[in-house]
């Protein structure tokens, strides 16, 4: 049985329990989530995670690190790096987009070295393998290779998989009549119309849903149901064909739940900052509460090498409004494939959108936090601060650049601190009542 079958049946499993203690929640919490489908965990039953996650209503706001090779850089050791310092720095799941290399020896690589739930995009693989080891296109793909390869990452322990499931030949009319700025930024996407537009036939994945999730049931695979159709600019935002896609992946969840299958739903890339609380309410709606897995989202077009901060913006509001699970972006987003130190900023800037949007859900140990950073300020109690800090090397690394004020302020405002001005006042004022 999967973890959402067993919920239904208030069978309690360690996963259960330890992801209750990590959220500070009632079991029942979990329990409830499991059943109605508004938390997932992300576990396969082959896969060694020491420290399952779970995504959804009620608990903290999840960050997701990408790596992986590509055709120009295929190094694995190179996102070993990366995964070390995702880890470092406290990413809850991390996905191998890997698309460069001898990718089941890259992704076996990284299971091996990932304690934390690891997801894939298997549709990369079907693809690449398709025009690198069978020497074909990517268009003479056959159906039984995309699912042999979902069935090898399956076996392989990976525990939660994007699919693009949403792309139907009815999307590709709407699309055909509606003109984009940027038409489909999606690879997976991109993959599957081109395979449907040149053989003329339904996407498999979801003309054969039910083989999907006869997989992903067995394993207890959590399915992220891919937005092939997200918008790649602002102008394309919440259009026909996004919602249309949208609305098929409400329909698929509940096929999904009926097998005992744990869904997410992948949310769009550019959204205008206006449109951000109203695509996580359709979401929502449509997707019958079903935890929203969402790519920033990226509310401005013009910040190549800042998007990483463009994110955290947009992460933080649709975290707010009710988004689950935020992908990072790093700083090389549209540029080129990240590096350590990128894969360390887009980290922490989509972590700190996330506790910006866990401090809106009323999210204990976010307030906690926050209220111990604030005394320890009031106190002028600089290691505390830099104990407490999202990243205390960078913490320690300024306040030691800036030197030790003699009046135990910082060297920005040294004896006329504003803190210690006031504390010098207060005493006073208590004084005089």
């Amino acid at each position: 049985m999967t973890q959402k079958q067993k919920a239904e049946k208030e069978e309690i499993t360690e996963e259960m329990l330890i992801c209750a203690q990590n959220e500070g929640v009632p079991l029942e919490v979990i329990l409830k989530g499991l059943n109605k489908g508004e938390i997932v965990i992300c576990k396969n039953k082959k896969s060694k995670v020491n420290n399952p996650c779970a995504i959804g209503k009620g608990l903290r706001t999840k960050v997701n690190v990408n790596i992986g090779t590509s055709k120009d850089r295929p190094n694995v050791e190179d996102e070993l790096q990366k995964l070390e310092i995702a880890l470092k720095y406290g990413t809850d799941t991390v996905m191998d987009l890997s698309t460069g290399g001898d990718l089941d020896e890259i992704r076996r690589i990284i299971r091996e070295n990932c304690p934390v739930p690891l997801g894939t995009v298997p549709i990369y693989q079907a693809a690449i393998e398709a025009v690198e080891k069978h020497h074909k296109s990517i268009v003479e793909m056959k159906v039984s290779e995309i699912f042999e390869v979902i069935q090898k990452q399956a076996e392989d322990g990976i525990d939660f998989m994007t699919v693009h499931c949403g792309i139907t030949s009815e999307t590709l009319q709407r699309l055909k009549n509606k003109e984009r700025v940027m038409g489909v930024v999606s690879r997976g996407g991109s993959f599957i119309i081109e395979w449907m537009i040149y053989n003329q036939k339904e996407n498999p994945l979801y003309e054969y849903f039910d083989e999907l999730l006869e997989i992903a049931s067995t394993y207890d695979i959590t399915l992220s149901l891919g937005d092939g159709i997200r918008p790649g600019c602002l102008a394309d935002a919440t259009d026909g064909p996004q919602i249309q896609e949208l609305i098929l992946l409400g329909e698929l969840t509940l096929r999904a739940w009926d097998r005992g299958v744990q869904v997410m739903i992948e949310g769009p890339g550019h959204v205008p900052l206006d449109q951000i609380e109203t695509n996580v309410k359709l979401q929502k709606r449509l997707c019958h509460g079903a935890p929203f897995y969402v790519l920033g989202p990226l509310p401005t077009d013009i910040a190549p090498g800042y998007d990483h901060l463009v994110g955290a913006i947009g992460g933080a509001i649709a975290a707010a409004a009710g988004a689950d699970f935020l992908c990072y972006l790093t700083p090389a987003e549209h540029l080129r494939l990240p590096t350590v130190e990128d894969v360390k900023e887009g980290l922490i800037a989509s972590k700190i959108a996330a506790h910006i949007a866990d401090l809106v859900k009323g999210i204990e140990s976010a307030w906690r936090w926050d209220m111990e950073m604030a005394k320890a300020r009031a106190s002028l109690d600089w290691e505390t601060q830099i104990k407490l800090s999202i990243d205390p090397e960078k913490a320690r690394k300024y306040r030691l650049e800036g030197g030790i004020s003699k009046s135990k302020a910082c060297t920005m405002c040294g004896d006329y601190c504003a803190i210690k001005v006031f504390q010098s006042a207060f005493k006073m004022l208590k004084g005089k009542t």
